[in-house]
């Protein structure tokens, strides 16, 4: 009977894989989880004094809807270190609450109903949910292992038509573990421009990166700053994730539709928590850093042993912490490897399928854990796919 009074939109979004295999793992004791997406670290000591400091000092009240101007100038200094390219603090950067708070309040400035928006197939959930909140169409374009999960641009000419409002880009890629290189981005950007589109990038890993791989974002090339959204957040590089903190730079006029969203949903992230994001901007890199080359350790240490494994494969992930696993050797589908392995080995992964129909036949594992986990779950997965 209640059912008559829930929006449409509402209804056209269902739950994530991701929680699916999350709520499943509460019926064992003994689970080896490598479902979620969270880094395994305390979020760096000098960031939490900066919280306390900031509570000490009663910065409890109001924050304006942008966000703390002193923040706003960290991103901007943070991003023309990292990009090379200047955003003005007062009108091209917003702070929200997490990363994606950012990309849900882009959605809601960016689309109206029947645009249509071209993401990566496999995608991350958000990325496709948030268009159809909008009752825009999310339009997947099949990405592959041999382009590192990234867009063949020549391929990208048969989706757009005269609705196509933007693309979204996430490298590195959650869930693949993929990142675009130069000429990829180079391409795309032309794309975008041949064909008068708005970029969305997607960047929260952009600090999550090995092999001394090169980060590109569309902004460090000619004629894409005024066409493109940067989406980022402290979540993963300074794990940071139940902080609730991210922020947006682009356009001024996106940027300002975004601040009128803020002021009628959320405000503004809290007070304290933008202080310490402050500490976390300008403060000592090390501890990221060190977090970073632990997840290069745990990734080597994944590949080898899937690799290892007789039905199962994997390429080497090239940033975020995220391994794209074939199982299609085993013959089972992604959700019935899953929900068996979790049932059998009480070891946890998320089937490919819940990140878009190219991920049939794949399971993401987060490699977010220790090593003596991962290595007790690798010693279980082998086990489980020895028994079939």
């Amino acid at each position: 009977m209640a059912k008559k009074w829930i929006s449409k939109r509402s209804q056209v979004i269902g739950r994530t894989k991701i929680r699916m295999m999350y709520e499943l793992e509460t019926m064992y004791d003994d689970v080896v989880s490598f479902t979620v997406g969270e880094p395994d670290f305390h979020t760096p000591q000098h960031i939490v004094d900066a919280c306390l400091a900031s509570l000490e000092n009663h910065r409890t009240g109001y924050a304006p809807n942008q966000g703390v101007m002193e923040l706003r100038k960290a991103i901007s200094e943070r991003i023309a270190q990292t990009h090379g390219v200047v955003y003005d603090p007062e009108t091209e950067i917003i702070v929200t609450a997490g990363g994606m708070n950012a990309l849900r309040s882009a959605a809601e400035a960016l689309f109206d109903p029947d645009d249509e928006v071209i993401i990566s197939n496999p995608y991350w959930c958000n990325h496709m949910h948030h268009p159809l909140l909008e009752m825009a169409k999310a339009v997947q374009v099949p990405v592959w292992e041999k382009d590192n999960y990234m867009y063949d641009v020549e391929s990208l000419e048969q989706y757009v038509t005269p609705k196509t409002k933007a693309i979204m880009l996430n490298s590195p890629s959650n869930p693949t573990g993929g990142v675009i290189s130069k000429e990829q981005i180079e391409a795309l950007c032309k794309f975008c421009i041949d064909h008068d589109l708005f970029l969305i990038s997607d960047e929260v890993y952009e600090h999550i990166i090995y092999d001394d791989l090169k980060f590109y974002s569309p902004v460090m090339f000619e004629n894409m700053r005024e066409r493109t959204l940067i989406c980022s957040s402290l979540s993963k590089s300074y794990a940071m994730t139940g902080w609730r903190l991210g922020y947006a730079a682009g356009p001024k006029e996106v940027i300002g539709a975004m601040l009128r969203i803020n002021e009628n949903t959320i405000a503004s992230p809290t007070t304290f928590v933008q202080d310490a994001a402050v500490a976390a901007l300008r403060g000592p890199q090390d501890a990221r850093d060190a977090m970073v080359r632990t997840f290069e350790k745990r990734r080597d240490l994944l590949f080898e042993h899937i690799n290892a494994i007789p039905g199962l494969r994997c390429s080497k992930p090239q940033g975020a912490f995220y391994a794209f696993v074939d199982i299609r050797g085993t013959g089972l589908s992604s959700e019935e490897f899953s929900v068996r392995l979790l049932k059998e080995q009480q070891v946890s992964v998320t089937p490919g399928d819940g990140f878009g129909s190219a991920g049939e036949g794949y399971v993401r594992m987060s490699y977010a854990l220790s090593t003596e986990l991962l290595l007790e779950g690798m010693k279980r997965i082998r086990a489980f796919v020895e028994s079939l």
